[in-house]
């Protein structure tokens, strides 16, 4: 067996990943705070882009996690289409449960549905990732252990999409998105000690791309997307604060007249 390291850089990769999941929650919860309080084709933007937030959150979360990963006796690649798969899947089947929120009229139902999907989910895309893994030997996992990161998951969505649905106020906000950063977190870990590995020394060259040809960048990218979209929300004027502004100009106009 060869010996997994999960954390090459020390705390550096752990604690960034934290904080992108954190981001990309935060950023996921008052996106669907906007869309629950707008109608037409501003509630589908607002949902998409809570879809797209969450998504890249936890997409990023994972692979800057996984680039403290190492395993001794061999390197490690990833296949590159699989890795960009794994991305759409987060993106689309969080979509759909954002949307059975955004849209369902019964919410405990919506949000059993969406927090199950969602939940599936983030598994799917943290299991699909490490399918993306190409190294000296042959994966394994640990039944109970990957049963229980697919738990952590659904609960976390769950508990994600009924903080979008009944917390309003930024500073809650903010405290939801640390608790489910923190249990996407704890969800790839969890994943992570369900992984052994059975090396194979061989000097034949891996397929695919290292962590810092393609993984970095990437993440990198979406990072950069994730930090700018929060600013424009943050920016931007809710329903309410519209709502106030013109309830003030209103006046004004009328003396005026």
């Amino acid at each position: 067996m060869g010996h997994l390291d999960h954390a090459t850089f020390g705390w550096l990769t752990p604690v960034l990943s934290y904080v992108m999941a954190s981001i990309g929650a935060a950023l996921g919860l008052r996106c669907t705070v906007r869309a629950l309080g707008a109608t037409g084709r501003s509630r589908r933007n607002w949902l998409v882009t809570a879809a797209s937030a969450i998504g890249t959150g936890i997409w990023t979360m994972h692979f800057v996690a996984m680039l403290g990963f190492g395993v001794t006796g061999t390197e490690i690649r990833y296949n590159v289409p699989l890795t960009v798969l794994s991305l759409v899947v987060a993106v689309a089947v969080v979509g759909v449960g954002v949307f059975a929120v955004g849209y369902g009229r019964d919410r405990t139902r919506a949000l059993v549905l969406g927090g199950l999907t969602t939940g599936l989910g983030v598994a799917s895309m943290h299991y699909l990732g490490m399918a993306a893994l190409r190294l000296h030997g042959q994966v394994r996992y640990d039944p109970l252990l990957v049963g229980l990161s697919v738990a952590i998951a659904v609960v976390a969505a769950t508990a994600a999409l009924w903080a979008g649905l009944n917390i309003k106020s930024p500073a809650a906000v903010a405290v939801a998105s640390l608790v489910m950063g923190g249990a996407v977190s704890s969800m790839h870990y969890t994943g992570m000690m369900a992984v052994s590995v059975r090396v194979a020394p061989s000097a034949a060259t891996l397929p695919g791309a290292t962590a810092m040809q393609f993984i970095f960048p990437l993440a990198v990218g979406l990072g950069s997307y994730l930090f700018l979209t929060s600013a424009f929300v943050a920016l931007s004027p809710t329903t309410g604060e519209r709502e106030a502004s013109a309830s003030a100009q209103r006046p004004v106009e009328f003396a005026a007249r």
